[in-house]
């Protein structure tokens, strides 16, 4: 495990199609061979975090459901039988090597919302402090379409941003990034590694996987998104093998994205991983400069403001060309904010009948993408 020893918290997420087959059920083979993976990485002094969907495809076997589509309060259902049994796999599986595992079940609102937020993070470090491995799911007994994030490699992505995560390790059935989907596009050629999440490099990603993979390309380019922004690395590779995890440390084919070069707060972690946004606010050329020279935002460098939104959400920023700059937590009520776009902040008062704050959105409750 040589090339994942120098991560020392890793995040590895785990699909439907690697852990359940849609004839015979679970893959007891696969599942002992990655937790013999995990208990390496332990030995080698890593904490290790497992996100892992399958709950819904193991509660349609024990429930005896069909594995063409079913509605949602059957899916639901298929979820809650099945998390009893991902949750006793995972832990015989991983008992055979001596360590513990933990379930957690988050919602979207369970991450986006701070104080959760914090409440979910406190709990996922004390079971790692105590020697436990977490298994962690989207808890899709109770989420429903308008509430959830429907996958789980932004789902991963955001646990690993909350966690400080060194490393996301996105396991799937194909082992890596093409310059177009490779089943379409024979031409199409295999990238090693991304150091930035482009417009080019979106625009990659295929369309969904395998029936049983809600994910597909598009999916992890988005975790890549949130991972990277908070300065974690990812990495996508090919689960179809046994030992998975071994295979990428020997070398396996894989691409891997790089973080962020500059370090964030856990604040700034928390923003950089909000996939909800309240509304948009587009600057002008010179703000853009002046923000990814570090500075604040001005409401004299706004041009625009979309969205109904109050103090404290979450917003895009976005450039002048339309491109994503980044996001932040804004300091005004989207009406008042719409008062003193393009304004000098020593006006605002007398705009708005109140001393509000001189930044829009300050450079400590902002972060970008410095790719841009």
């Amino acid at each position: 495990m040589s090339r994942l020893q120098k991560f020392k918290r890793i995040v590895v997420k785990i699909g439907s199609s690697l852990l359940v087959d849609r004839e015979t059920g679970l893959k007891e083979s696969w599942l002992h061979s990655i937790a013999s993976d995990i208990a390496k990485l332990r030995e080698a002094g890593c904490e290790v975090l497992v996100v892992s969907s399958g709950a819904i495809a193991l509660g349609r076997t024990v429930l005896g459901l069909a594995a063409t589509s079913i509605k949602l309060e059957e899916s639901q259902a298929a979820a809650a039988a099945g998390q009893i049994a991902l949750a006793r796999v995972y832990s015989e599986a991983l008992g055979k090597h001596d360590l513990k595992a933990g379930q957690i079940l988050l919602t979207l609102g369970d991450t986006e919302e701070r104080r959760r937020y914090l409440n979910a993070r406190a709990t996922i470090n004390t079971l790692l402090r105590l020697g436990a491995v977490p298994i962690i799911n989207e808890n899709d007994s109770v989420a429903t379409g308008e509430i959830r994030y429907g996958d789980n490699d932004r789902l991963a992505a955001r646990v690993a941003t909350m966690v400080s995560a060194d490393l996301l390790i996105l396991l799937s059935d194909i082992d890596g990034l093409y310059s177009a989907p490779p089943t379409a596009d024979k031409s199409a050629h295999f990238i090693e590694q991304v150091d930035v999440i482009t417009p080019e490099i979106e625009a990659m990603a295929g369309d969904a996987g395998t029936e049983l993979s809600r994910g597909g390309m598009v999916t992890k380019i988005e975790a890549g998104k949130i991972a990277t922004l908070a300065g974690t690395a990812m990495v996508i590779s090919s689960g179809k093998e046994l030992n998975p995890l071994q295979a990428l440390s020997d070398g396996a084919k894989s691409t891997w994205f790089k973080p962020t070069s500059t370090p964030v707060n856990a604040r700034k972690k928390w923003i950089a991983g909000q996939m909800e946004f309240c509304g948009k606010i587009t600057v002008d050329e010179g703000a853009s400069g002046a923000l990814l020279s570090g500075k604040s935002l001005l409401p004299a460098g706004v041009n625009t403001i979309e969205g109904d939104f109050h103090r404290g959400d979450i917003v895009e920023i976005l450039n002048h060309d339309g491109s994503v700059l980044g996001r932040g937590q804004i300091a005004y009520d989207a009406p008042d904010a719409k008062q003193i776009i393009g304004r000098k902040s020593g006006e605002i008062a007398e705009i708005l009948g109140y001393a509000g704050r001189a930044a829009m959105i300050h450079r400590d409750d902002m972060i970008l993408n410095k790719g841009k």
